[in-house]
């Protein structure tokens, strides 16, 4: 046994010691650098392209466009990626995204991610409580999970998957929920907002609409 013991060791010992080097090889690799977008250059582009609907610094000053200022800027570059090959919808966006290159995504969502979003405030109060209810608590009998597990409480969101609530129109995120309850939008990872949005009323959709639009995003 001792002996058997011994020339397994004899052999193996070179193979795990040639294993362990490769492996403290490959840990001094350097990683490789995030791709990061310039938010100067994101300006630019901005500019030429985007402020007729979404304002210069990114405020929409039209309800049915969404502020895009304060959003994170791996969240608007994953929207511009999937307006471009399709797998979210709308004519306007898709015609603009189809000339963006992955760098110019990045360099947009780096701009927008460095502007001041304009505070907003509820304007019906009442709803605004039901949407509050919703929005930390969920619907325990529908099986409507707490929006804020996402979103945050204060609707800052997490980057890069679950986008930044607060301050954006009343009328775009009703609009975005009412897409995903019908199956019109379907770029949500896993059908997590689909599956969401299908157990939301009509006026569920009002009252979380209007409560985050007045939220902040401050912790």
């Amino acid at each position: 046994m001792t002996r058997s013991l011994s020339v397994a060791a004899r052999v193996l010992g070179p193979v795990v010691a040639a294993i362990a080097f490769a492996s403290a090889a490959v840990a001094a690799q350097p990683a490789a650098a995030p791709a990061r977008g310039d938010p100067a250059r994101g300006q630019t582009l901005a500019s030429q392209a985007c402020a007729g609907c979404h304002g210069a610094d990114g405020n929409s000053g039209i309800p049915a466009n969404p502020s895009l200022a304060g959003q994170h800027a791996g969240y608007v570059a994953k929207q511009l990626a999937e307006f471009k090959s399709g797998v979210r919808k709308n004519a306007v966006m898709m015609g603009f995204a189809a000339a963006l290159s992955p760098q110019d995504m990045l360099d947009l969502g780096a701009f927008y991610a460095r502007q001041t979003p304009t505070p907003r405030a509820a304007g019906d109060r009442e709803l605004a409580q039901t949407g509050l209810k919703l929005y930390r608590g969920g619907n325990a009998a529908n099986g409507l999970p707490a929006c804020a597990g996402c979103h945050s409480p204060n609707g800052a969101g997490i980057p890069a998957q679950y986008p930044r609530l607060a301050g954006q129109h009343a009328e775009y995120i009703a609009a975005q929920l009412r897409a995903f309850r019908a199956g019109e939008r379907g770029n949500d990872a896993n059908a997590v907002m689909r599956s969401i949005a299908a157990r939301l009323s009509d006026r569920d959709i009002q009252a979380l609409a209007e409560y985050t639009s007045g939220l902040t995003g401050r912790r």
